[in-house]
């Protein structure tokens, strides 16, 4: 069963891409925005990232954490994060653990083909370690993405 709103989210979220782990306990007191994207260097994904570190400091200041997942190598988080400057850690989620476990591995369909993907969703952790707020699939809006953390209720 996947998490939902409400639920507890296990410390230990995963490896970044420096092969360090994420855990909620490293940002004491402060929300988590943990959102889970489909592939480094695309062009929604370029946006959503860009977007995040852009407001970052305005993030940061409201109390949040920015952690990016996707299934992506750490090797290519690398290239990913020093390519768009982004300020914030990535998880390299290889296995889709943490993507089944927040249920975003999904069917997918494209041009009639069948496919396990990521689905986009972002994902507000409160300071109790537990979901607060989910944005799902279309509802991201991946060009204004920090904004609309900030803003939406």
């Amino acid at each position: 069963m996947a998490l939902t709103l409400g639920d507890l989210v296990p410390d230990l979220l995963g490896l970044d891409e420096a092969g360090q782990e994420v855990r909620l306990s490293d940002y004491p007191g402060r929300k988590i925005v943990l959102y889970f994207y489909p592939k480094d260097n695309t062009s929604g994904c370029t946006a959503q990232a860009c977007s995040l570190r852009d407001g970052y400091s305005e993030l940061r200041a409201a109390g949040y954490e920015i952690i990016g997942v996707s299934r992506d190598s750490a090797k290519s988080h690398v290239g990913f994060r020093t390519k768009h400057e982004l300020p914030f850690r990535l998880i390299a989620d290889t296995d889709v653990r943490l993507n089944e476990l927040f249920g975003t591995w999904i069917e997918k369909s494209m041009y009639g083909r069948k496919y396990m993907g990521t689905e986009r969703t972002t994902f507000v952790i409160g300071t109790d370690g537990r979901i607060e707020r989910i944005i799902r699939g279309k509802a991201v809006n991946t060009k204004d993405h920090a904004q609309q953390i900030l803003h939406e209720d």
